[in-house]
């Protein structure tokens, strides 16, 4: 790898075909990306993310007993286990979120939040630390008990937000200044049966987009960071079919480092919701397109705003685009075609 290029991490789920984690190249003039190698570090990659320094990619397996793996990018097109998967305390680890000494994972289907440590050189130590979550909510085939989805850590580094789908539930948790384990603080209740799956913070740190996944909405929560507490300030009603036969089921959100953009991949009717950020009065609907496959489970956003990379788990596509910087609309460029894909990172 070049001092400068760019890669793309691809995780995707092996029980459908999918290789594990595949390295592309990404072009610097047109995003198009170009694979590299694959790898199987374990079973069901369905989240990745990077350390801090980019120097470690973290993978979430999606098994019955749930495992997190680390890998080193001392060569970024080669990524090597620092050591065996370790247990993740939970099962159907489905995300997490890396900080400088702890991961934290949502595990699904056991409903909990667990987090393991970190050696200074990025491998996980010792067991994980688990917290269980508790309740349910009306849509009993998807809510008949908690569901972790997504975990968000605060910009200053003090909180851990957890999306709990099957409670209709953000839970907050302060973080141990010392070690960084998590204790429960507080949370915050969102309508019955809407099912919050994924959540981002701002970059001014003031606010946190929630998408959720059984009422296609995004609710915009103001965030205290001195109290640890969330306040809903708008609730916007994403686009699609509104069939209750034929529903859509919004999956990822990626915003724009300048906090202008929000996007987010809405399944059923395989789009991306273009949104326009614009304070405590929530994002306004500028469009959506075509993701440019079926079943758009996650997005990504470039650092520099340009481009955008869209995971169709059941086409088995990569769709990448282009962003306008004016109306932050994603025009298509091109496609790559990989089984089951389930998240991209990029590093660069």
């Amino acid at each position: 790898m070049t001092r400068g290029a760019t890669r793309a991490y691809i995780g995707s789920f092996t029980s459908q075909g999918g290789r594990g984690i595949t390295v592309a190249a990404v072009d610097p003039a047109d995003g198009a990306l170009t694979p590299l190698s694959d790898l199987r570090p374990l079973d069901n990659s369905s989240y990745l993310a990077l350390s801090a320094d980019g120097r470690t990619l973290y993978a979430a397996g999606e098994t019955d007993q749930g495992a997190l793996a680390a890998l080193t990018l001392g060569d970024p097109d080669n990524p090597r286990l620092l050591a065996e998967p370790t247990p993740a305390g939970g099962a159907g680890s489905t995300h997490l979120a890396v900080a400088a000494h702890r991961v934290y994972l949502a595990n699904y289907t056991s409903g909990s939040v667990s987090s393991v440590s970190l050696a200074e050189d990025g491998t996980p130590r010792g067991g994980a630390v688990v917290t269980p979550h508790r309740g349910s909510g009306p849509v009993t085939e998807r809510q008949a008990g908690p569901h972790a989805h997504g975990v968000a850590l605060s910009p200053d580094g003090a909180w851990l937000l957890c999306a709990d789908l099957g409670t209709d539930s953000v839970l907050v948790y302060a973080l141990d200044p010392e070690d960084g384990t998590q204790r429960p603080h507080g949370s915050l209740s969102l309508p019955a049966g809407d099912g919050p799956r994924h959540l981002a913070f701002h970059p001014d740190g003031g606010s946190v987009q929630i998408v959720s996944e059984l009422d296609p909405q995004v609710t915009t929560c103001r965030w205290d960071p001195a109290e640890g507490t969330l306040e809903v300030t708008a609730r916007t009603p994403l686009p699609g079919r509104a069939s209750a036969d034929d529903p859509d089921y919004p999956s990822g959100l990626g915003l724009t480092a300048d906090g202008r953009w929000l996007y987010v991949a809405v399944r059923g009717v395989d789009e991306v919701a273009v949104l326009e950020l614009d304070g405590d009065r929530g994002p306004r609907l500028r469009a959506s397109v075509d993701c440019g496959g079926h079943w758009p489970r996650d997005l990504t956003v470039s650092g520099d705003g340009r481009r955008l990379y869209v995971a169709n788990e059941r086409s088995g596509d990569v769709t990448w685009f282009a962003i306008d910087p004016a109306d932050g609309l994603p025009a298509p460029v091109g496609r790559l075609a990989l089984p089951a894909p389930a998240c991209v990172v990029l590093r660069g």
